[in-house]
């Protein structure tokens, strides 16, 4: 048995998300402020059953539209009024081996199938009685002030409105309420079928009692306030922990207690070495547990256990953690405030872990068969590899001998925003938080990545995997992305970013190396995200044919081979080129990214032709967000007294064409562009900067370097990356502009409705 997944609906900028887990472990990924830790709580509140952890602050800024309009509707449709609720619908997959246990949360005796459900709503007692009770309670306050010796003036007396009547009447005019679902009422999305009342839970448990009976749910939080040196000043301590206190405090409450203790506690008194030795043996299993996620490590302490030993009281005392170094008598020990906080804290999860785990199996009768921990940000003071041994392992952690194939089982959901993290476990069990607005009202949509490209067969899905591990990918916590060409686009992007549009270095941006043949291959998975991206890639033109060149000499250019897409009810073929100077006539691209994404164009001249409206699109269903594609574009070039309109077919063309005097300074050889013989006019320049860059000799690394080296104000960005790297900025500066809309509009809300 296991949760297979849950809808929360009407909570804080979750306004309906279906959120599905997989059997052992979810990682809910996505920018900051897009919803995972109130996917989280959510489950963690509801579960708790007690209705005062939650507060009007806890809806929906549209609920507060809502419940302002019901103030202003007719008081003859009072009885009739519907009050949003907090919803947590939960889908259980069972076996017929586990049917036993959700009986009571079973539709009918006659249900048939593998999964079951209950809805837990937060909701108002009785809708009508509360609306006339406010009305009332208004109404009073409002001839009060009025009676008042100079009458009320711009004094509003508490309520003001529904919103903040309920602000301090939520808990007694609302109340949890538990009902069971059918699953033949929902489709396959889990929406139910317009009408459906599910049957709220009777009999002689109560729902909480039933919730608690199916699952437990713990969390470790993302701020555990582990004891540093540093903390013993400046306040920090109150807020911080030893290790070796929560180890002892584990020691007591879980390791077995065997006979041997009193032979232990008898050496107590006569031998400090009994005692040491004895918490060695029991800590051994919880330290070997702890060294199969990577400590110690070849050039670590090792860890031993010690007590501050006190005769008297030692039972009471701290079992103390000292860090050895060296062998025998003479090896050094420390304690354990002299370790890092990294190490510190991967040992802190561990035992916490092992002890939330422990605390669910002591429930031995009353235990539920289902154990669901959330972890978050795990990666707090861990380096990348201590992050991967981390999520590689954690699941072996909460094996249980002889219960694996039992009814009891554990799953695990982790919040992060390590891309390292992500990097052991690929698509997934990735859940994607991607922030929205609907109806100028922040929201948040779940991804589920196991989804994308499912199937025998799928497209791209092996390739951008094995790709996102290689590069570490920070792609799912981007506010958006450049897709950039190549290396010395991802060298320079920063640098034409400061450049260019200096609030982009505010955003979070991923910069991912893409390359033109391959940069295609990224669009369903970014339309999957909706993230707003810039293409940065070149023109890429080439002489092409439906045939290879024949082999002419030694000296033959380099023929590249592409691909046209199916168009049209033509089929797809392949084609071969050699790279040419973008203003030969009949040029096509060899770019796939320019031909099967944006903008779906293969000649050269059509793409020189293309406009604005062309290169950009939306990407449905996530608006705002856009991808827009940048390549080369005619730009006037003057040299030698000449102006010409000309344009490149590569970066490293169309820089040495902008900056043609820089370049072809003495003083910038380096930079590799700077030609043996002076043009003599911007055709001129224009063909041998595309022969020197074409060239065996030409070093691109070496360019990209020698231009950063450079004063960045002695050249320009080109015309096409410029003018991308505004138009990217003003996207993330309206997104950034319709979240905080959103925010305000929901003060408006939440302080409306007094006049």
């Amino acid at each position: 048995m296991y949760l297979h997944s849950y809808r929360l609906k009407n909570y804080r900028r979750l306004r309906d998300v279906r959120v599905e887990l997989a059997s052992d472990i979810s990682i809910f990924v996505g920018a900051n402020n897009s919803g995972k830790t109130s996917a989280t709580q959510a489950i963690m509140m509801f579960l708790s059953g007690a209705k005062d952890r939650f507060s009007l602050f806890d809806f929906t800024s549209h609920t507060w539209k809502e419940l302002n309009a019901l103030e202003a509707a007719d008081v003859a449709e009072d009885a009739n009024a519907t009050i949003p609720a907090i919803s947590l619908d939960l889908w259980f997959q069972v076996t017929e081996a586990d049917l036993y246990l959700v009986i009571p949360i079973l539709p009918s005796t006659a249900w048939a199938g593998s999964m079951v459900g209950m809805r837990i709503e937060f909701a108002a007692r009785n809708p009508a009685e509360l609306l006339q009770r406010f009305r009332l309670q208004k109404q009073t306050a409002l001839a009060r002030a009025a009676a008042l010796p100079n009458g009320g003036g711009d004094y509003v007396p508490w309520p003001k409105s529904l919103t903040d009547y309920l602000e301090k009447e939520l808990q007694s005019e609302f109340e949890l309420r538990y009902f069971v679902l059918d699953r033949a009422q929902f489709d396959d999305n889990l929406v139910e079928n317009d009408g459906y009342e599910p049957a709220i839970i009777g009999g002689e448990l109560s729902g909480a009692a039933v919730l608690k009976s199916l699952v437990r749910v713990d969390c470790l939080n993302a701020q555990r306030h582990l004891a540093d040196p540093s903390s013993r000043s400046e306040g920090g301590a109150g807020r911080s922990e030893d290790l070796s206190r929560r180890l002892s405090r584990f020691y007591q409450r879980n390791l077995e207690q065997r006979d041997e203790d009193h032979s232990a506690l008898k050496a107590l008194f006569e031998s400090e070495v009994g005692l040491n030795k004895h918490l060695m043996d029991v800590f051994a299993p919880t330290l070997d547990r702890i060294a199969t996620l990577g400590y110690p490590g070849l050039h670590n302490p090792r860890l031993e256990i010690k007590s501050a030993l006190n005769p008297a009281s030692v039972m009471s005392q701290d079992a103390r953690i000292h860090y050895v170094l060296g062998d025998g008598e003479e090896a050094a020990r420390l304690p354990d405030s002299y370790n890092g906080l990294g190490f510190k804290n991967l040992i802190y999860m561990v035992v916490e872990i092992l002890d939330l785990q422990a605390k669910w199996i002591e429930e031995e009768e009353k235990r539920p068969p289902l154990h669901l921990i959330f972890i978050e940000e795990p990666e707090a003071h861990l380096h990348a590899q201590l992050q991967q041994v981390f999520v590689r392992n954690v699941l072996s952690l909460l094996a249980t001998p002889g219960e694996a194939e039992g009814a009891f089982s554990s799953q695990v959901v982790i919040t992060t925003h390590s891309p390292h993290v992500l990097y052991e476990r690929g698509f997934s069990p990735i859940r994607y938080f991607r922030r929205h607005v609907v109806d100028g009202e922040q929201s948040t949509q779940v991804l589920n990545l196991s989804a994308f490209q499912a199937g025998d067969a799928p497209k791209d899905r092996a390739f951008l995997q094995r790709y996102l591990k290689l590069t570490h990918c920070d792609l799912f916590f981007a506010d958006a992305a450049i897709l950039v060409e190549g290396n010395v686009e991802r060298l320079l992007m920063p640098l034409m970013i400061e450049k260019e549009a200096a609030t982009l270095r505010s955003a979070a941006l991923c910069i991912l190396e893409v390359g033109g043949a391959f940069g295609h291959r990224f669009k369903e998975l970014i339309e999957f995200l909706g993230v707003t991206t810039l293409l940065v890639t070149d023109i890429d033109s080439v002489t092409a044919a439906e045939e290879p060149a024949p082999v002419d000499g030694d000296n033959e250019d380099e023929e590249i081979e592409f691909e046209v897409p199916e168009e049209a009810g033509i089929p797809a073929a392949k084609r071969y080129g050699k790279a040419c100077l973008p203003s030969i006539e009949g040029a096509e691209t060899s770019n796939q990214t320019l031909i099967q994404w944006l903008p779906k164009k293969r000649l050269i001249a059509e793409l020189l032709d293309a406009g604005s409206d062309d290169k950009v699109t939306d990407l449905v269903g996530s608006e705002p967000a856009k991808v827009l594609v940048a390549y080369q574009v005619a730009t006037d070039v003057t040299w030698a007294e000449h102006t010409i309109s000309v344009c490149g077919r590569t970066l490293e063309e169309a820089f040495g064409l902008e900056n043609a005097t820089w370049c072809q300074a003495n003083e910038q050889r380096a930079v590799g562009l700077k030609l043996r013989n002076p043009p003599v006019d911007p055709s001129a320049l224009a063909a041998g900067l595309h022969k020197r860059v074409g060239s065996s000799g030409f070093d691109k690394t070496k360019f990209a370097l020698q231009v950063l080296a450079s004063d960045k104000g002695a050249w320009v960005t080109p015309k096409y990356i410029r003018e991308g790297l505004v138009w990217l900025a003003k996207q993330v500066d309206l997104e950034v502009e319709k979240e905080t809309e959103a925010v305000v509009e929901a003060a408006v809300v939440a302080d409306g409705a007094a006049e």
